[in-house]
């Protein structure tokens, strides 16, 4: 007898666990199918969870091998335990990942393990080592995520062509790490390992790294970069790549370097939705050119009953976006509105210092012909920064020239990804710079770059 239910969720990365929880809560009972043995999806297991560990653990190593004795620490005898700052990330990821199987339990969500696919618009079949589950379900609900890109020549073998899945756990220090494509990945998975020991080139095909983030927020990452030591091809594509017993040898156009070889070669040049094998064409589902699942507001595809959110869908691949669409999408199925801003969806790429963003670039604003004024504020002038010793970036505000609206927010500065949370708020909220100007920051803190970059959309700054 088949199983029944209200709602079955396909994957369970922040998407499809949030989605899972938020359907529970409404009272509808809810299934979770994921292919992995774990929960969390690539966010937890081999994405933002296990980065950010070896990220801040690198930090900390680099500050007592470069920079501790600036406040008066020393601490010349500093030496690497790569299986250890492993093992740290690894306890991070399973502390993570059973906490949302904790979660499944606590709110009643039935967790199938296997491969789903979507044999009827009201049907799933699980298959998990030759078995076979069939749910029965009123609503079904795609959030299988996205995979690594792997280019025809620049096959993944996973020891010297690696994908960031293997960028996470890599047994030695390289000597010479090539990253393919300046995106969030390359630039954060290169810093971990340049901090680390390694050297590290990074190979971009466009002008600039960061594809569509703000120009002058562009070039001031690459800027602080290059300062750290990681060197920059821009510019540069790769069309081949040779494979040795030691070494990677890539083969470039577009750059005064025909060739460049490394030991191992890290491509990040992007990721594509997971949808093949899931039976979506059998039943009629549209897809984009790109193969990602067309969607109305309502989150519903072509096929009544039939859902998508995250990756699959349109919009930027960030487990944020993914976690609002997946209590958005319960909410339509249990009968209520639901709504998503898209416009207020932020951006963070990880680097030391880093990058944070909301809202439009002045590249867009220009495009669409929108008036507007900015205020900019470098941390270099704030207190709280010189104390910490992090003085590098900068905050940018962009507002309406007519309603002060604020229409996007650009940072480059420590803790950006918190700091830039105010700029969110604000945003969701239809704030004017004014309102940001004019509102208590504590001092000395980060935040206050943020009071003053606003104020400065009307020459108004103080602190400088």
């Amino acid at each position: 007898m088949a199983n029944q239910f209200d709602v079955v969720i396909i994957g369970a990365g922040p998407g499809g666990y949030t989605c899972a929880i938020r359907c529970a809560q409404l009272g509808l009972k809810t299934a979770i199918v994921e292919k992995d043995s774990t929960l969390g999806g690539t966010c937890l297991n081999v994405g933002c969870i296990p980065s950010k560990a070896l990220l801040d653990s690198s930090e900390h190593f680099s500050f007592f091998k470069h920079d501790a004795e600036k406040h008066g620490i020393e601490a010349k005898e500093v030496s690497l335990n790569l299986s250890g700052m492993l093992k740290r990330k690894e306890q991070i990821v399973k502390e993570l990942t059973g906490g949302v199987a904790f979660l499944m339990k606590k709110n009643k969500v039935t967790h199938f393990e296997g491969i789903g696919k979507i044999t009827a618009p009201n049907t799933v079949e699980v298959t998990q080592s030759g078995k076979k589950d069939i749910l029965e379900t009123k609503n079904i609900v795609i959030a299988t995520g996205s995979d690594a890109i792997e280019l025809p020549h620049l096959k993944f073998d996973g020891e010297k062509m690696i994908s960031s899945t293997e960028a996470l756990s890599l047994q030695k220090v390289p000597k010479h790490l090539l990253v393919i494509g300046a995106g969030a990945i390359g630039l954060e998975m290169g810093s971990v390992w340049l901090r680390l020991g390694a050297k590290v080139t990074v190979i971009e095909a466009a002008n600039k790294i960061c594809g569509p983030m703000d120009a002058q927020t562009s070039k001031e990452l690459l800027k602080v970069l290059k300062k750290q030591g990681m060197e920059f091809l821009i510019g540069a594509k790769v069309v081949g790549s040779k494979v040795g017993k030691n070494d990677v040898t890539l083969t470039l156009e577009g750059s005064d370097t025909s060739t460049i070889k490394g030991d191992v070669c890290l491509v990040a040049v992007g990721r594509r939705p997971y949808t093949d094998g899931l039976g979506l064409e059998d039943i009629g589902v549209d897809l984009t050119d790109r193969r990602r699942v067309k969607i109305n507001k309502k989150f519903e595809t072509n096929v009544n009953g039939v859902y998508a959110i995250g990756d699959v869908v349109d919009g930027p691949m960030l487990a944020h976006k993914a976690e609002e669409e997946g209590v958005a999408v319960a909410e339509v199925i249990a009968g209520h509105s639901a709504f998503v801003n898209y416009h207020t969806v932020p951006s963070v790429i990880y680097t030391w210092p880093e990058v944070a963003s909301v809202g439009y670039t002045e590249e867009q604003l220009k495009e669409k012909g929108i008036a507007y004024k900015k205020g900019q504020f470098p941390f270099s002038a704030n207190a709280r920064a010189k104390a910490i010793g992090e003085t590098s970036g900068f905050v940018k505000f962009l507002a309406d020239q007519k309603t002060d609206k604020i229409l996007g927010c650009h940072i480059v500065g420590p803790r950006a990804s918190d700091v830039l949370a105010e700029a969110v708020i604000a945003m969701e909220f239809s704030a004017s710079s004014e309102d940001v100007g004019k509102s208590f920051h504590g001092h000395p803190t980060l935040s206050e770059v943020m009071r003053e970059a606003a104020l400065a959309v009307d020459n108004l700054a103080r602190q400088m």
